[in-house]
């Protein structure tokens, strides 16, 4: 059993046998905040944040609405954590038009879009809550992404 800090470890040495650092990111670059100074790389980053969001709240806002898929497809649970525009009108959509997932995940990416809900409305707590946090999560991310933006390309 090792007793010194850090015996153990997997080491490197130099060739002239001292210990050698590694570099902090695996770029290569030991040099902090190295990495967030290219702008394309912070932007592509930017985007994959912002599509993850909208990603996993889609599914998120699926698994909520009358107790989730399966639930809805047994209609054990028959009142909605959403109420789409086909529910309010029946005439504009099929009888039997049910909620899809790109149904949510397009309620998702507008909501991310917009910072609230569109055309699509929350009608339970959780769901206006689930909603807010998305709003809040994609205006941070915009910000940020912004903000340091503007600070790279000085």
């Amino acid at each position: 059993m090792p007793t010194r800090p850090g015996a153990g470890r997997a080491c490197t040495r130099e060739p002239g046998g001292g210990p050698r650092r590694l570099p902090a990111h695996p770029g290569g670059s030991s040099a902090p905040g190295k990495a967030s100074q290219d702008a394309t790389g912070l932007l592509t980053s930017g985007a994959a944040i912002y599509l993850t969001n909208i990603i996993a709240f889609g599914l998120w806002f699926w698994e909520i609405d009358r107790g989730g898929p399966f639930a809805r497809a047994r209609a054990t649970s028959p009142h909605p954590d959403f109420l789409f525009p086909q529910m309010s009108s029946p005439d504009v959509a099929h009888p039997d038009w049910e909620p899809r997932f790109v149904d949510y995940l397009y309620v998702s990416f507008t909501n991310a879009v917009a910072f609230s809900p569109t055309d699509t409305m929350p009608l339970t707590r959780r769901a206006k809550a689930l909603m807010a946090l998305q709003s809040l999560v994609a205006l941070s991310t915009i910000g940020l992404v912004i903000a340091r933006a503007v600070n790279v390309l000085k």
